[in-house]
């Protein structure tokens, strides 16, 4: 696993950058113990709740629960409810993609690409956010802080429901 902050190069800005919204990228990595064949659909918003614990999303679009691609749901996020879209699930690229937003906050952009190996899946995972308001600068760099350290949770909550025998 691997985790590594990677700024996004962003214009020229006018003003000291405490004076602009926020912008981070992390990135972490892990080995889930399963084929691509099964890890490919424990990503999504669905299928994620067998082993992401308090995971439960509302599904707005499809009506009823069905991972597809566009698919948008809502998530509660304290006293907000981030709103989510699936912008990408391309099983010929093994690439996943989910942004969602917290209003006056926060937009996230949460990309996996999933690499068959042997007898297990590679899954690399970059999060980029982006403050709405300098005022939620703060938050965003907790957030980022938080993302630093997901991989060896993401690791630990599915590979524990791969060994239970899904």
């Amino acid at each position: 696993m691997t985790a590594s902050a990677n700024p996004i190069h962003d214009p020229p800005h006018s003003g000291p950058p405490h004076s602009r919204p926020l912008h981070t990228c992390e990135q972490f990595a892990f080995t889930a113990d399963a084929s691509l064949e099964v890890t490919w659909p424990l990503f999504g918003a669905n299928e994620e709740r067998v082993w992401a614990p308090d995971w439960n999303p509302v599904f707005v679009w499809p009506v009823n629960a069905f991972d597809q691609e566009g698919m948008v749901f809502k998530v509660p996020h304290g006293d907000k409810t981030a709103v989510w879209v699936n912008t990408a699930l391309d099983r010929a690229a093994n690439r996943i993609q989910y942004v969602y937003v917290l209003p006056d906050v926060v937009v996230t952009v949460i990309t996996l690409q999933l690499t068959p190996m042997a007898q297990s899946t590679h899954v690399s995972v970059t999060y980029s956010r982006t403050a709405l308001e300098v005022a939620a600068n703060d938050l965003v760099r907790e957030m980022a802080g938080q993302d630093r350290g997901a991989g060896r949770e993401w690791d630990l909550q599915i590979n524990t429901y791969l060994r239970r025998g899904r």
